[in-house]
């Protein structure tokens, strides 16, 4: 008997379906965002005969479960590895999103013919054809590499190469692009998104293969689809990068192998994408004189202390609603720094102007930042120039305190190493001993720190 296709309509926010349309989700609640999708009625069971019942499944005692790690394949990027957690997990599914034309085609082109000399990697493509891949493997000097391409937008296929293939790692550009025989609808539904992702999910886990999944973004910045496709797989990364830079970040949202939060920093050259092994180089300016409104903060993203230059303008303000602009930190947060000011330290900025900006493009979200933000702003007011030796970092406090933040001697170290002779920090922050080649100077209030400045 032919099954019948029945219309059911699915979040493309959460991936959950209802029988009718609905100007909301009712299980999400975000609005519009329901789409009609053609599934085939599943086969009626009449006059079948009941299956035997099956033994249930043993139960595991957590002692028992097998724990060793299997090694990690190495991608030839050490910053690439480091946002992984140290390399592709064999059985793992990874999702890379980011901007298009930011590199990440080039990123995986580039993992893939490392990992290709060493193991059996197919690469993937629904979006080029063979010839176009080729070119570009051509130009980033990969022409000789020993990996197999294969250009198809069916899933079921893909999956058959890579096994007649015996590839341990699969590159699939984009999920997008892809669809299943199963699914009647077109390639980049929220249908065939999730069933396409979740046949790659099945065969990463049934054959110990290491699947990596290109994903396009939305206006919104966040991978197109529903939200369901970043639970499914085993990692989230993100391509970061403003308009015009020619440097490119990273980000592990989701890893369930590493740590989150962690990032790669990448230089955008004619021969491709080149790992910057040291990154806060590219994050300071390093004035040739001591400049007003300039501090270096000492940050940490993932497992990686990381300095960068915090500026400040203060400028007195031309209309009655002075304005607060903070680039790469959180506007809300510089509000609160600037209340803080004028309550616990005298400084009144309600008739100026506040720009406050992180250089190169880099997004600060930590309090540790508060400090550094808070003694830019300071500087750029009373036109004082901060020391070029010095380094600060702390979160401040609704009472006027400067409050500790985790890994403060690693912080430290990191500014010592780059050359940086002083530092500020919180009392609590203070090294019972001393980090050889910087002072710190701790500080428990801002009364205190402002002294320390001026």
């Amino acid at each position: 008997m032919t099954s019948k296709a029945r219309t059911v309509y699915v979040c493309s926010a959460c991936g959950n379906g209802a029988a009718k349309w609905q100007g909301q989700c009712p299980d999400c609640g975000a609005w519009n965002t329901l789409s009609a999708m053609r599934v085939g009625r599943a086969p009626a069971s009449r006059g079948r005969a009941p299956r035997p019942a099956e033994a249930p499944h043993a139960a595991a005692a957590l002692g028992a479960v097998e724990t060793a790690e299997a090694p990690r394949l190495a991608t030839g990027s050490g910053e690439f590895d480091r946002v992984l957690g140290g390399g592709l997990v064999p059985g793992s599914v990874t999702l890379l999103g980011g901007d298009p034309g930011i590199g990440k085609s080039t990123l995986l082109l580039q993992s893939a013919a490392a990992l290709a000399a060493r193991t059996a990697v197919l690469y993937a493509t629904g979006e080029e054809s063979l010839q176009q891949v080729g070119l570009r493997a051509r130009r980033l000097g990969l022409g000789t590499a020993p990996l197999k391409l294969l250009a198809d937008t069916g899933v079921e296929r893909i999956i058959e190469a890579a096994r007649a293939a015996a590839a341990r790692v699969l590159v699939v550009d984009s999920i997008q692009t892809m669809a299943s025989e199963e699914v009647e609808a077109s390639p980049g539904t929220v249908s065939q998104l999730r069933e396409s992702a979740a046949r790659f999910v099945t065969y990463a886990k049934g054959s110990a293969a290491a699947v990596v999944l290109i994903g396009h973004v939305t206006k919104e910045g966040v991978i197109a689809g529903p939200r369901m496709l970043e639970h499914l797989v085993d990692t989230v990364l993100y391509f970061e990068s403003d308009a015009g830079s020619r440097f490119r970040v990273v980000r592990t949202v989701k890893n369930r192998f590493g740590a989150a939060n962690e990032i790669g920093v990448f230089s955008m050259e004619e021969q491709g994408l080149r790992e910057v092994r040291n990154p806060s180089a590219i994050f300071l300016s390093r004035h040739e004189t001591e400049v007003a409104g300039s501090a270096v903060l000492v940050t940490r993203e993932g497992s990686r202390p990381m300095l960068v230059e915090v500026q400040a303008l203060v400028d007195d303000a031309h209309t009655p609603n002075p304005r607060r602009v903070a680039v790469g930190l959180d506007g809300n947060r510089l509000a609160l720094l600037l209340a803080v000011l004028h309550r616990h330290g005298g400084i009144a900025l309600a008739a100026h102007d506040v720009f406050v900006n992180v250089v190169g493009g880099m997004r600060v979200g930590e309090t540790a930042a508060d400090l550094a933000v808070a003694l830019a702003a300071v500087s750029s007011l009373e036109d004082r120039a901060l020391s070029r030796e010095l380094v600060i970092f702390g979160e401040l406090g609704l009472a006027g305190e400067i409050r500790p933040v985790p890994f403060g001697e690693e912080r430290l170290r990191e500014a010592a190493k780059h050359g940086f002779r002083r530092a500020l920090a919180p009392l609590g922050n203070v090294p019972r001993r001393a980090v050889a080649g910087i002072e710190v100077t701790g500080v428990a209030r801002l009364a205190e720190a402002l002294a320390a400045i001026r």
